[in-house]
Formats: C-alpha cells, sequence, structure tokens
C-alpha cells in the first residue's frame, strides 16, 4: 500500500495533471526533488498510467456516439474472465473495459462516429467472440458530471451549506 505522501501526491495530480512537482511541493510541504522521485517510482510501478486531459467532447465535436454495453460472457477454464476480456479491450473502438458484479459480467464503454457503426462492433466484432452468451446496449445521451467534473457550464450549487 501507498504511504501518506504518495496519496497526497496523486490526489493532487488527479485534480490537475499539469501541477509541476516545484507547485506540488510546495502544497504538499515536500523538497521538489522528493516529489519528482516520488512521482517517477509511482509511474515506474504503474500507479501512474496516463496524464489524461478531460475534454468535454459535446463541445469540441457532435459526430462522437458513446455505448456502455453490458456483456455476459463464459468464464474460460483456469482463466477466469482475464482472457475474454483481453480480446475484447483489444478492439480499437473499446474506450474502457470492467469486471463487473451483478447481472452481468463485463462492462464496456465504446466510442464510434454513430449510433449504426457501434451497433455494427457489437453485432459483427463482440457478439461473434467465443464465450459471449449477450449483450446489452446502453447509449449515452448526455453527460451530467464525468470523473467528479460538471459538464454542464451553467450548473450553479443552489444547496444549503452546513457548517
Amino acid at each position: 500500500m501507498l504511504g501518506e505522501k504518495e496519496l497526497e501526491i496523486l490526489d493532487i495530480l488527479y485534480e490537475d495533471a499539469r501541477r509541476t512537482p516545484a507547485q506540488i511541493a510546495v502544497m504538499s510541504g515536500l523538497e521538489e526533488n522528493e516529489v519528482s522521485a516520488i512521482i517517477k517510482k509511482l509511474e515506474d510501478e504503474r500507479v501512474i498510467i496516463k496524464y489524461p486531459a478531460m475534454v468535454n467532447w459535446d463541445r469540441a465535436r457532435d459526430d462522437l456516439v458513446e455505448a456502455l454495453i453490458e456483456v455476459r460472457v463464459t468464464p474460460q477454464r483456469d482463466e477466469g474472465f482475464d482472457v475474454i476480456a483481453q480480446k475484447i479491450y483489444s478492439f480499437d473502438e473499446v474506450k474502457s473495459c470492467y469486471l463487473m458484479s451483478g447481472a452481468f459480467d463485463l462492462l464496456v464503454i465504446v466510442e464510434g462516429k454513430n449510433i449504426k457503426q457501434t451497433a455494427l462492433f457489437v453485432a459483427e466484432k463482440l457478439s461473434t467472440l467465443e464465450n459471449v452468451l449477450s449483450t446489452a446496449t446502453h447509449f449515452v445521451l448526455k453527460k451530467y458530471k464525468q470523473d467528479g467534473a460538471i459538464m454542464d457550464e451553467g450548473y450553479e450549487d443552489d444547496r444549503l451549506s452546513i457548517s
């Protein structure tokens, strides 16, 4: 498990990945070289995998369709769900793939240029894989909040503050 220093640095980077080691040092009370060493260690251990920008694609372009696909599969002997999940997440259309508990086994998030392209991916690539028993596709119509960020620019928090 990670220590308090590492977790604090991760929290700072998660909030804004553009922060420099010097800025993080000031915020955390650590030395800049110590912050740089911790970040390097976290990258080497693949705790930090990537530094993405959060983009509101609805404002940038209107030709992208996102779908959440519930997938039921038959796990493979001695390998469980890992092998089928790897086949699924290897497709270019797949943005994310999660093992789930409940009524379905995998949640697959895909992006396509339109509903037809996404539907063809499900029909021709995903559902035809060996061990895939069924799929249920849900298209995202509007994003209100993603990864803690409110996507609607007109939002005002009108809740009463509790002190």
